[in-house]
C-alpha cells in the first residue's frame, strides 16, 4: 500500500489529480482485456485555465488505448473513433480517430458533463456514430447526483443560532437552499461602518485621474463615504472621498512619495499590488511596518520599475475594507511610444462584487473574518464602483482595457457581447505573443490588458458568464450578469486601426532569454494548498463529505452561502505545506539572496474536506507560470498572481531580485484570514 502511495504521488508530481482531469474508460463486457484511460487537459490558455464565453471549462482530450484488436475482427470495421457525448447522448460530436498507444489532444470539448465513447467504424471518416460500442467512460463531473443525504439537525459548539444581530445570508436567486444549515451563524460579532453621532459622511465622488512626476508627493487618505447604488445608501470607505481611490498615472522608472493617513475606525496600511519596491514600504503589518492606527500617518516612497496596470489596497482586515471600497489604481507608462499597440482609447477598469440584502450591506466579523471556507462571493457586481458601466464609441475604435479584480473571492469570465478581443499583457507586463480569445478569465488581485473592437453599430454587454455547481440537485445552472455596456455608433472612426495583427515582442523574448535556461532544473520548493477545519457540527461535516465527490476547477459564485457564512478561523485553517519538511504557513523558512531563481511547484489539493481554487500572490518579486499539469507553457508574461484551479499542479520560475522580508498568500480575502501566508527572506542587494 505504501508503495502504491508513492507510485500515486509520483504520477502527480506534475499531471493534475488524475480524479478532477481523468476518466478511466470501461470496456464491454466481451472485451474486457481492452483498457483506456482520459487525460484532460485545458487547451492552451493566457490565462491557465481554459474557459469559453458561456463559461464551459474546454478541454482537450489526451487519450491512451491498450490491447484493442484488429476492427475487422470485431466485424465489418475499419477503424475506431472517439466520441464525446452529453449524458442523454446528444448531441454525438466526433474527436477523430483513435488507435492503441497515446491519442493526443483531442478536441477541444466544452461541456460540463459529459461521456467519452470509443466505438468500431466502418471508415475513420464516418461523421454520425453507427459501429460497435468499445469504451465509454463519464467526465468526473458526472458524478453530481441529486442530494439524498439525510440532514441532521445543525448545531456545532463554534456557531450559533442566528439571533437578533446576524441577518441570514442571502441564497443565490438560480439555486435552492441545503437543508439543516439555515440555523448557523458565525462566532463572532457583526460589523459594518456607521455614522457616529453627529458625524457628517460626505457621498463619495468617481475616480479622478492623477499625473506624477519623478519626485512628486501625494496625500491618500482612507475614510469613510456614502455610496448611493440602486436606491440604498452605504456607508463605506474610500481613498480621497473617491470610489475607487484615485487613478495614479506615472511614467516608468519614477518614485513618488506618498503620505498616508487613516481616517477610518480600523487600523490599516497600505499594499503596492505587483510593484517592485523597496520592502520597507510593501505595507505589511507585522512584516514591514506596524498596522496604521486610526488617525495616523505614513509616509510610503513607491518605486515603478515595470510598466503596466497595478493597484493599491489595505492590508490589514481587507476582508472589510477592501470590499468597502479602499482600492485604487496606478497606471505605469513605458518611455517607448509604441510599448503598446496604438488605439482609439483607454479605459481603466476595476472589477468587484459586493454582498447586500435588502436592508443593506451584509455585515463582516467584527473579531474576524466570517466566510472563511469558500471565500466572500457578493451578489452586485461593480465595476468602477458602480453597478452600470457605460461608455459610448465611434464604429470601428479599438479600445484598450485595462482589467483589475479586486474582488474578495470572485473569478470573473468576462466577455464584450461578442466583439473580437486581443490579450496583450498581464501583471507586469506584456506577452511573449498577442493571441485572440474571447472571454477573459480573471482571479482577484490579477490584472489583465486587452483590446477590443467595437466594429458596428450596437450596443456591446460587458458580461460575466459562469456555470455553476447545483449541490442539491446535481446539476449546473447558467450565471450570466451584465457589468455594462458599450454604446457604439453608426458614425465611424475616422481614422481605423489595425486590429487583425498579432505581435511577437521581441523586447520580451529578450527580457526572458537569461532564464530560459532554468526552466527545466529540478524543483527547490513544493507547496501543497489545502484545508484543515475544526468544531464543525455533525451537519456541516456530512455536507461537505457529500460534496467531496467533484470539485470544479473554479468555484465561480456563492452557491451554498448557509454553509460558508458561518465559518471563521476558529473552524476553518487554509494552508501552504511544505512538502518537503511538513511545515505550514508562517513555519516556514525559505531564504534566498538577491540574483537567485528559484523553481517552486504548486499543487492544489483535491482531497481536501472542500477544495477550492487560489490565486496565490507573491510580494516584491516576479515569476513566470512555466507549466500546468505537466505541460509547458509556450506563451510567456510576468506574473505577481497566479490562479492554481482545484486538483491542479502549477510550475513557477520565481526571480529574486528585491532584497528584503517578503510575503506569499492566497488573495481570497477569507483565506488570508485564516492564515494562508508564508514569508521568505531575500538577502542582499546594497
Amino acid at each position: 500500500m505504501a508503495l502504491a502511495h508513492l507510485v500515486l504521488l509520483a504520477a502527480l508530481a506534475q499531471e493534475g489529480h488524475p480524479d478532477i482531469y481523468g476518466i478511466d474508460l470501461v470496456p464491454t463486457p466481451d472485451l474486457r482485456y481492452v483498457q483506456g484511460r482520459v487525460t484532460l487537459r485545458h487547451p492552451p490558455s493566457p490565462f491557465g485555465i481554459s474557459v469559453s464565453a458561456e463559461g464551459h471549462h474546454r478541454y482537450a482530450l489526451d487519450i491512451w488505448l491498450s490491447s484493442l484488436p484488429e476492427p475487422s475482427s470485431l466485424g465489418d470495421y475499419t477503424s475506431y473513433v472517439a466520441w464525446v457525448t452529453t449524458p442523454v447522448m446528444s448531441p454525438m460530436v466526433k474527436l477523430g480517430e483513435v488507435r492503441n498507444g497515446e491519442n493526443p489532444a483531442l478536441g477541444p470539448i466544452a461541456m460540463n458533463k459529459f461521456v467519452v465513447i470509443v466505438s468500431a467504424e466502418v471508415s475513420r471518416d464516418v461523421t454520425t456514430r453507427e459501429g460497435r460500442l468499445v469504451l465509454r467512460g463519464t467526465s468526473p463531473s458526472s458524478r453530481i447526483q441529486q442530494d439524498n443525504h439525510l440532514m441532521l439537525p445543525a448545531t456545532s459548539s463554534r456557531a450559533t443560532h442566528h439571533g437578533s444581530h446576524w441577518p441570514h445570508p442571502p441564497m443565490h436567486p438560480l439555486l435552492t437552499m441545503i437543508p439543516g444549515l439555515e440555523a448557523l451563524s458565525p462566532n463572532v460579532e457583526p460589523f459594518l461602518p456607521r455614522a457616529d453621532r453627529g458625524e457628517t459622511i460626505e457621498p463619495a465622488s468617481p475616480r479622478e485621474k492623477v499625473s506624477l512626476g519623478d519626485g512628486d508627493t501625494f496625500e491618500l487618505v482612507a475614510s469613510k463615504v456614502k455610496r448611493t447604488i440602486h436606491g440604498h445608501d452605504y456607508v463605506m470607505y474610500g481613498f480621497n472621498g473617491q470610489y475607487p481611490g484615485p487613478l495614479l498615472e506615472v511614467e516608468q522608472n519614477t518614485t513618488i512619495t506618498i503620505l498616508f493617513r487613516n481616517h477610518i475606525e480600523l487600523p490599516t496600511s497600505v499594499h503596492w499590488h505587483g510593484v517592485r519596491l523597496d520592502n520597507r514600504f510593501d505595507g505589511v503589518p507585522g512584516v514591514t511596518q506596524q498596522p496604521v492606527m486610526p488617525g495616523e500617518s505614513f509616509e510610503y516612497r513607491v518605486f515603478f520599475k515595470d510598466a503596466g496596470i497595478y493597484w493599491y489596497h489595505p492590508h490589514h482586515r481587507e476582508d472589510i475594507q477592501q470590499d468597502l471600497g479602499l482600492y485604487g489604481n496606478m497606471l505605469v507608462r513605458a518611455p517607448a511610444p509604441d510599448f503598446f499597440n496604438e488605439v482609439h482609447r483607454e479605459e481603466v477598469l476595476m472589477l468587484d462584487d459586493l454582498l447586500v440584502t435588502g436592508d443593506g450591506i451584509f455585515p463582516y466579523g467584527e473579531e474576524r473574518a466570517t466566510h472563511a471556507l469558500m471565500g466572500r462571493f457578493g451578489n452586485l457586481m461593480l465595476v468602477n464602483g458602480e453597478p452600470s458601466y457605460r461608455i459610448s464609441v465611434k464604429g470601428g475604435e479599438v479600445v484598450r482595457f485595462f482589467l483589475t479584480n479586486v474582488a474578495n473571492t470572485r473569478t470573473f469570465n468576462l466577455s464584450f457581447g461578442g466583439a473580437p478581443i486581443k490579450i496583450v499583457g498581464s501583471d507586469l507586463g506584456k506577452y511573449e505573443r498577442e493571441v485572440f480569445t474571447d472571454s477573459v478569465v480573471i482571479a482577484p488581485a490579477e490584472r489583465y490588458i486587452v483590446e477590443v473592437l467595437f466594429d458596428r453599430a450596437g450596443s456591446f454587454e460587458l458580461r460575466n458568464r459562469a456555470q455553476l455547481q447545483e449541490h442539491g440537485f446535481g446539476s449546473f445552472v447558467f450565471e450570466d450578469t451584465v457589468l455594462g455596456r458599450v454604446d457604439v455608433s453608426k458614425e465611424r472612426v475616422g481614422r481605423p486601426l489595425s486590429f487583425e495583427s498579432l505581435r511577437t515582442h521581441s523586447d520580451v523574448a529578450r527580457d526572458l532569454e537569461p532564464y530560459r535556461s532554468s526552466f527545466g532544473r529540478p524543483v527547490d520548493h513544493e507547496l501543497l494548498l489545502t484545508l484543515e477545519t475544526r468544531g464543525l457540527s455533525p451537519t456541516f461535516m456530512q455536507r461537505l463529505r457529500a460534496d467531496r465527490v467533484y470539485f470544479p476547477p473554479v468555484e465561480w459564485s456563492g452557491t451554498m452561502p448557509e454553509m460558508n457564512f458561518p465559518t471563521t478561523s476558529g473552524e476553518v485553517s487554509w494552508i501552504l505545506r511544505e512538502r518537503a519538511t511538513g511545515r505550514e504557513n508562517l513555519g516556514i523558512d525559505w531564504r534566498f539572496r538577491v540574483g537567485d531563481v528559484a523553481k517552486l511547484r504548486l499543487v492544489n489539493d483535491r482531497d481536501a474536506i472542500h477544495a477550492m481554487q487560489h490565486p496565490l500572490h507573491i510580494h516584491g518579486q516576479r515569476f513566470l507560470v512555466l507549466a500546468r499539469n505537466g505541460v509547458p507553457n509556450d506563451n510567456l508574461v510576468w506574473k505577481d498572481t497566479v490562479l492554481v484551479a482545484v486538483g491542479e499542479t502549477v510550475d513557477i520560475l520565481l526571480e529574486l531580485s528585491n532584497p528584503g522580508r517578503w510575503m506569499v498568500h492566497c488573495h481570497i480575502a477569507e483565506h488570508l484570514e485564516t492564515g494562508m501566508k508564508l514569508i521568505f527572506a531575500v538577502d542582499g542587494g546594497d
